[in-house]
């Protein structure tokens, strides 16, 4: 496919994207960009949301796992389910009655100033971290396929890149996003399940056929209860997913700035539950699709790349044109889904939990600051990307979790110790608890095989990382 059809399709998509983006978010004042008004259809938030938690890495990663990893990844994703419902009747009613627009403005209310402030710097961080490798993973591929062709530089790639994700959050902030995410939703469920049937009927498989060479494949291994050494095991994996969406999902301001979105907490909830079920399926298509490309590539006998990131891209640029089209809607649907969600709620939580509280502004004031900060936040962005471009030796969505586990994981440990406890702490100390847990979960996460018989950590670092800044704001409580 030549970089011109690529670009013609980006530019289609993109035209159609923005005139949604510029319908919805055309009155759209500073209430309405940090919190859609509290006006969204809950049914509409859940179908939007897949598409942001999804984001171009698992477009792209997911399918390339299966053959180091078979679908044990399914694992995970039954934790994220079981989180979500965690979430939906312990976090959500509680933001909720306390009518936030930053979930970290609750850090204040219960602790100070000064872990408020802490929580709101490790989710920039760790957001920023992880919205730009995310879009990482769509200026890969678009400098495969446009900009390295036409001899043009990565820098270029990223400015067009971050460049489009401003241009349609600029206006209407959640209140466009809930729409405009949800047309990108719609795109990359159609394109994966596209995928899917044209690779089948090209190796000969019907629907019943279809499910029986997925079943019969050694690839298609779900569950790991043999070796608790193994990074595949089922408690490492299943208890990784459930924390990880309560850290990136209850407790990240992007995810929830949608969900608190809704008109009342029973309508988040809805939300919430429904959007844990869709996931479950949306990763499990994913994963079929993995094995199908392996199939495909098995039975023309092509030599794949050597990371499984570049398996997905790889093939589909060689199997057919429909296929190739499908390929590139699916991944700028998954990849600006994420980002677009990122850029939008690191501008509100750096407005409202950084910079000096909006209230005491004017309307006019806020908006000013919001869009400086909104450019702001874009331009960074691309700094980190260009940086990660320089650095990147690993699996994406294996670096995506890993950052999260340390990142996230003061952040979880925080607030569980805010909501199952009562007790004050000497909150100018919270920071350095913050920046100690991460560093003792390094030691140990480098020191385990040979501290615990073998035993490595994976994802599950984040309870680890958690349970150390738990037990640092004990040592931190305030004496009667």
């Amino acid at each position: 496919m030549s970089p011109i059809t690529v670009l013609i399709i980006i530019a289609a998509y993109f035209a159609v994207l923005f005139f949604i983006s510029h319908l919805t978010g055309r009155k759209a004042d500073n209430a309405g960009f940090f919190s859609g008004n509290r006006k969204s259809p809950w049914f509409v938030v859940a179908f939007s949301t897949i598409g942001a938690a999804i984001s171009g890495v698992t477009f792209v990663s997911v399918p390339g796992m299966v053959a180091g990893s078979g679908f044990s990844y399914m694992q995970m994703v039954l934790g994220f389910a079981v989180g979500q419902f965690l979430i939906a009747f312990v976090l959500i009613p509680l933001f909720y009655r306390m009518n936030l627009i930053s979930i970290y403005e609750y850090l204040e209310n219960r602790f100070g100033m000064s872990t408020y402030k802490t929580g709101a710097w490790f989710f920039f961080i760790s957001k920023m971290l992880g919205a730009s490798i995310r879009l990482f993973v769509v200026c890969i591929v678009l400098q495969l396929l446009v900009f390295e062709p036409l001899k043009l530089p990565f820098l270029l790639n990223v400015l067009f890149t971050v460049g489009i994700v401003w241009v349609y959050t600029f206006r209407g902030g959640v209140k466009s996003l809930i729409w405009t995410d949800s047309l990108k939703t719609f795109c990359l469920i159609v394109s994966v399940g596209l995928c899917i049937y044209y690779i089948a009927v090209n190796l000969g498989l019907n629907a019943g056929s279809l499910f029986q060479a997925i079943n019969d494949s050694a690839m298609s291994k779900i569950f790991f209860f043999d070796d608790v050494n193994d990074k595949r095991y089922f408690f490492k994996q299943f208890l990784a997913g459930v924390f990880t969406v309560i850290a990136t999902t209850g407790l990240d301001q992007d995810m929830m700035q949608r969900t608190l979105s809704c008109k009342n907490f029973k309508d988040s909830q809805k939300n919430m539950i429904t959007g844990g079920v869709l996931q479950i399926f949306i990763n499990l298509l994913f994963l079929m699709l993995g094995v199908l490309l392996y199939s495909y590539a098995t039975s023309n006998a092509i030599a794949l790349p050597g990371k499984g990131d570049e398996v997905f891209p790889f093939l589909a640029m060689q199997f057919s044109p429909i296929v190739s089209i499908l390929f590139i809607i699916g991944l700028i649907s998954a990849a600006y889904a994420a980002a677009g969600s990122a850029l939008t709620a690191l501008t509100t939580s750096f407005t409202v939990d950084i910079l000096e509280s909006p209230e005491k502004k004017t309307e006019a004031e806020v908006a000013g600051i919001r869009k400086k900060v909104h450019i702001g936040m874009a331009v960074v962005m691309g700094i980190v990307i260009f940086v990660i471009n320089l650095l990147n030796n690993a699996s994406v969505i294996d670096t995506v979790y890993k950052l999260a586990s340390y990142t996230y994981g003061p952040l979880l440990g925080m607030f569980v110790f805010g909501i199952f406890t009562k007790r004050p702490v000497k909150d100018k100390w919270v920071p350095w608890v913050a920046i100690l847990s991460p560093v003792l979960s390094l030691i140990f996460d480098l020191n385990s095989k040979a501290w615990f018989n073998g035993y490595e950590f994976s994802h599950e670092r984040l309870i680890l990382n958690a349970f150390f800044t738990f037990l640092g704001l004990c040592l931190l409580i305030k004496k009667k």
